[in-house]
């Protein structure tokens, strides 16, 4: 595969990433959020069955693998799905375009706790980067006011809904530094299957409950639409992009396409939702692709750029 072919996967996957967080508003609005990441668990997983398949050259997983690849799921796919779906029905797709753009700043601060990585200046930049941006972004004025998913979601509870998507790009994080442990023994697709197979799992106890009462002759056909391409842009299309694309590009040059997601998500909530941006909302969206930038800009030295994976 030639360097452009390569740069267009990378950049494709992440421009995904950006739509599908921002898109995921409507859907939110639409179905229960426990409803919706079942569904998006059990598409997403059907589009996958082939890849649980162990290959021939693959170890027999040990105990404290399958304890990782729970914890991935766990943390990774569950409780990021449900923060993320949460907190972009209450807030806008652009607030939540600035704070997913703080997800490599996050990996990188875990991997430095965590893993023991050493990051330099130019990093915990990045990271200053992301804590004005989030921080301008929940002052902001210019909240939520269409696509909305009931009253409770209304201008008093966007607070929130940017907190719980704090808590979905720390989520990420994690998903992130469990995965360079796991990836040692087991091959993306399986990890992503597997994991997908877990988070399906154990939002379906939830997912029933909600199912039982659920008028799903209400839904019209444009939702189901959009929840298909919702589950196979977050579970197959983007990590397939991704791991396309770093076959070619090298990981520190790749991650400087994460610009993209904040981007896209921005682009979407104004031109698709009907979103405004604020003068404050228009500084932290700055603020906050400086930040990218900083935290995935490859670099000198012993510095390494954060590892950058597409959300699940």
């Amino acid at each position: 595969m030639n360097r452009i072919t390569a740069y267009a996967c990378l950049a494709l996957s992440m421009s995904l990433v950006g739509s599908y967080v921002a898109l995921s508003k409507p859907l939110a609005a639409a179905l229960p959020v426990f409803l919706l990441a079942w569904l998006r668990f059990g598409i997403g997983g059907a589009a996958m069955v082939r890849w649980l398949k162990k290959p021939a050259d693959e170890i027999p997983m040990s105990g404290p693998t399958r304890r990782l690849l729970f914890l991935e799921s766990f943390l990774g796919n569950f409780l990021f799905s449900i923060c993320m779906l949460f907190g972009v029905s209450m807030t806008s797709a652009v607030a939540a375009g600035v704070i997913m753009a703080s997800i490599p700043a996050a990996v990188a601060l875990m991997s430095w706790a965590f893993l023991r990585e050493r990051i330099g200046l130019r990093v915990w930049g990045a990271v200053a980067c992301a804590v004005v941006g989030i921080a301008l972004v929940s002052l902001s004025k210019s909240q939520p006011s269409v696509q909305a998913a009931g009253p409770e979601t209304g201008t008093s509870y966007a607070w929130l809904g940017n907190l719980l998507l704090v808590g979905a790009v720390l989520c990420e994080a994690a998903y992130a530094v469990i995965g360079k442990k796991l990836t040692g023994v087991l091959s993306p697709k399986r990890i992503s299957a597997l994991i997908n197979l877990w988070g399906f799992v154990l939002v379906t106890p939830l997912g029933l409950w909600m199912a039982w009462s659920f008028d799903f002759g209400q839904v019209p056909a444009s939702v189901w639409l959009l929840l298909v391409f919702y589950s196979l842009a977050a579970s197959v299309w983007t990590v397939w992009l991704w791991m396309t694309g770093l076959k070619t590009i090298p990981a520190n040059e790749a991650g400087v396409f994460a610009v993209l997601l904040p981007i896209s998500a921005a682009a979407v909530g104004v031109l698709v939702l009907g979103e405004t941006l604020s003068p404050t909302q228009v500084g932290a969206f700055g603020i906050a692709l400086a930040g990218v930038v900083l935290a995935t800009f490859p670099g000198r030295g012993l510095e390494k750029p954060a590892l950058v994976e597409p959300p699940h």
